[in-house]
């Protein structure tokens, strides 16, 4: 495959890697910068940039970002299983809720040449295969989460210290007003952007997007992506 084909045809993860990477590295840098005003400010002394990326302060704002974007789209795999929203690209038809029939998944007897193999076998293999992106989601999540927990506990005990306050446990700080403010207004932000998503896209279109119904189609009429 030539190179001008693997990016055609990965376009998506391509654009979207580089994207993240890019706002990583900058968000490292405004970070770096932050950091060392505030350690000015307090008196403190500054760090290097390749210092303050081993920092708690940098670890726990990166993954409170990712615990919760891999919160909301595990929700989200799962609801639309069960929830629907009738006319969303988002959504499927309101008379398909639920997990679906094996010949609608194509699983067992029903797969078809190219079926993945853990599709085709039944039994465990194929009750795994049927909820992996969940549990991939979830696992990723809670890794993610308890990343966050333990890196915001070690920036919480260097304030207090800082403070000439005792440190905290582990429970103690995840049971904190600090951990479940810093966690929440990232979950709150996430929920309203996939619920506007997913009702914004009943009424309104964008041509060509897979994410959006083609321009003519009714308002009421669901999934249906252009």
């Amino acid at each position: 495959m030539s190179g001008r084909r693997f990016l055609r045809d990965n376009g998506l993860g391509v654009a979207f890697g580089l994207l993240f990477l890019g706002t990583l590295v900058g968000q490292a840098v405004a970070g770096h910068a932050d950091y060392n005003h505030r350690q000015v400010l307090g008196g403190g002394q500054t760090i290097t940039f390749w210092h303050f990326l081993t920092t708690s302060d940098f670890a726990v704002d990166v993954a409170e970002n990712w615990q919760s974007e891999y919160l909301q789209f595990f929700l989200y795999i799962l609801a639309t299983v069960w929830l629907v929203q009738r006319g969303s690209p988002e959504s499927k038809p309101p008379d398909e809720i639920g997990r679906e029939s094996d010949e609608k998944q194509r699983v067992g007897r029903f797969a078809i040449e190219g079926s993945p193999k853990w599709a085709r076998t039944g039994g465990w293999r194929t009750a795994v295969f049927s909820r992996s992106l969940g549990l991939v989601m979830a696992g990723l999540f809670l890794f993610s989460w308890l990343a966050q927990s333990v890196a915001g506990l070690s920036a919480y005990n260097a304030e207090q210290l800082a403070g000439l306050a005792d440190p905290v446990s582990w429970s103690t700080y995840v049971a904190s007003a600090e951990f479940w403010n810093r966690t929440l207004q990232n979950w709150q932000s996430e929920f309203l952007a996939i619920g506007s998503m997913a009702v914004l896209s009943v009424y309104l279109r964008q041509r060509g997007s897979p994410e959006s119904k083609p321009v003519g189609t009714a308002h009421g009429e669901t999934e249906k992506s252009g």
